[in-house]
């Protein structure tokens, strides 16, 4: 009777084994001959999701179609999903605009000239104050609780805030989004993150120390996503930007009053 039961429970467990297992080939991204070769984004859509939908490395998908970090798409773009990579220089993508589609843009672009320490007051510098602010999603927070060191330039290479903070302190996100680029590929803003809120709204943060979250993670509101740091700076403290169809804007016109 007993070998009996325990025949009857290996059975079973072979039984779920194969469904699994059926289950995961039915789920898996097309590949080979049934994969199509474009794919047209959607709403709401990132490269790594597309990537993962089709069983391909993102990378390679983002090189393929010359995207560079933070690897930002848009509705309406045919992505390639087969052939060799087009040219593209991931470590100084720019925002551009043609015709037919907006093309992806960065979270940040060019050096913190803020890192050797010189700092200005927290007030923006040079903003400009007559064209409204783009429309606010609202929900926004601050990053960090340290000073603001440096405020925003629309000139220049100061397109965000420096904010001050110790070594270690929370890193927190600005708004709810998905993790579109994590890492230290772009010059002179060490370990960076950067997140896509919507699709026209982005937000980065840079110089950390550790990054707490991975390319593809869902964040919430006030998560800590990082550890305040000093990397690609000359003293602990905060990069963070927000922007706007890839163009930089104020912060201050997101960020609440403290």
């Amino acid at each position: 009777m007993r070998r009996r039961m325990v025949q009857g429970l290996l059975a079973a467990l072979v039984l779920v084994l194969v469904a699994n297992v059926l289950a995961g080939c039915a789920a898996r991204a097309p590949s080979g001959a049934s994969m199509p070769d474009t794919h047209v984004v959607q709403r709401n859509e990132t490269l790594y999701r597309i990537a993962q939908r089709y069983g391909v490395e993102w990378r390679d998908l983002a090189r393929r179609n010359a995207i560079g970090a933070p690897y930002v798409i848009h509705p309406g773009q045919r992505l390639r999903l087969r052939g060799a990579a087009r040219s593209s220089s991931p470590s100084a993508p720019q925002a551009s605009s043609p015709p037919s589609t907006r093309q992806p843009s960065s979270g940040a672009s060019g050096r913190d000239s803020s890192a050797g320490g010189g700092a200005s007051s927290g007030s923006a510098s040079s903003s400009s104050t007559s064209s409204p602010p783009p429309s606010d999603p609202g929900g926004w927070q601050w990053p960090a609780a340290g000073e603001v060191l440096r405020g925003f330039s629309s000139s220049g290479t100061r397109r965000g805030l420096a904010i001050g903070g110790e070594r270690g302190d929370h890193v927190r996100a600005t708004r709810a989004g998905e993790v579109v680029y994590a890492g230290g590929g772009l010059v002179g803003y060490g370990r960076l993150i950067i997140l896509k809120h919507d699709a026209r709204f982005l937000s980065a943060y840079g110089h950390n120390d550790e990054l707490l979250v991975s390319e593809g993670d869902q964040v919430q509101a006030g998560d800590t996503i990082a550890r305040l740091g000093s990397s690609g700076a000359e003293r602990p403290m905060l990069h963070f930007e927000i922007r706007v169809d890839g163009t930089p804007v104020d912060p201050a016109r997101y960020l609440p009053d403290r």
